[in-house]
């Protein structure tokens, strides 16, 4: 059998494309965003009672990643990009359906020009991308102390952090620009490279879309140094 479904609403977030996000909700706490409710979801009832809960499940569709298809296994990451493991034994984007599940800090509720906006924080998800379904996070069910984690017990490791003059001159005229660097230094400290890239010299400049930024960023482990920033399509 086969299912239709029609999203709720849509990301508003900083990640401007896929690069860079991180590969977990709560790895860069400073990215807020926002849920758009849309169509018959847009609605003040379907938030009724939904600042009681601090953090809540937002359901996604991988939708820049659908057309691609899955395969049964997949190389996390975490494993260094080489070793296999079945693609229901990871968080891979590729999947049989494309669903995605972030937990993430419920910030407020508000209208807007007749819009019902979410406000998230620690958000994981690219700008544009259709939510399913969203539901409250409930501590006593959905924290599990003896939970084993795999492969994925321990946090990431992270990288140092540091701008170049351009950048922090930049960053300095923008009226959110203390926000902006806390969240591009949060992000660029996951060390966005494809795994096959880490632990090795590397002498190429990388740049990300971020807010209504282009970021450039250069690694020399343990250290990523943001280059150089320009409002993006400059």
């Amino acid at each position: 059998m086969k299912y239709s479904l029609t999203p709720v609403g849509h990301i508003e977030s900083p990640y401007k494309e896929k690069f860079a996000v991180p590969r977990q909700p709560g790895l860069a706490p400073s990215a807020l965003a926002s849920v758009i409710l849309e169509g018959e979801a847009c609605n003040e009832d379907t938030v009724r009672g939904i600042e009681q809960f601090s953090h809540l499940w937002i359901l996604f569709l991988f939708d820049q990643n659908l057309e691609q298809g899955w395969t049964p296994t997949v190389r996390p990451p975490r494993l260094g990009g080489n070793e296999r493991i079945g693609v229901f034994a990871s968080r891979a984007t590729f999947r049989p359906n494309g669903i995605g599940m972030s937990v993430v800090p419920l910030k407020g509720v508000r209208k807007e020009g007749g819009k019902i906006i979410i406000d998230i924080g620690s958000c994981d998800l690219v700008d544009g991308t259709p939510v399913i379904d969203i539901k409250p996070y409930i501590p006593y069910s959905d924290s599990i102390e003896e939970a084993a984690g795999g492969y994925a017990a321990e946090a990431p490791q992270t990288l140092d952090i540091q701008f170049g003059a351009q950048p922090l001159a930049f960053l300095a005229k923008d009226k959110d620009g203390q926000n902006k660097q806390q969240v591009i230094g949060e992000v660029l400290a996951q060390d966005p490279r494809p795994a096959y890239k880490k632990g090795k010299a590397d002498t190429k400049e990388y740049a990300v879309h971020l807010f209504d930024l282009n970021v450039k960023f250069t690694v020399a482990e343990p250290v990523i140094t943001v280059t150089a920033i320009e409002a993006f399509g400059e």
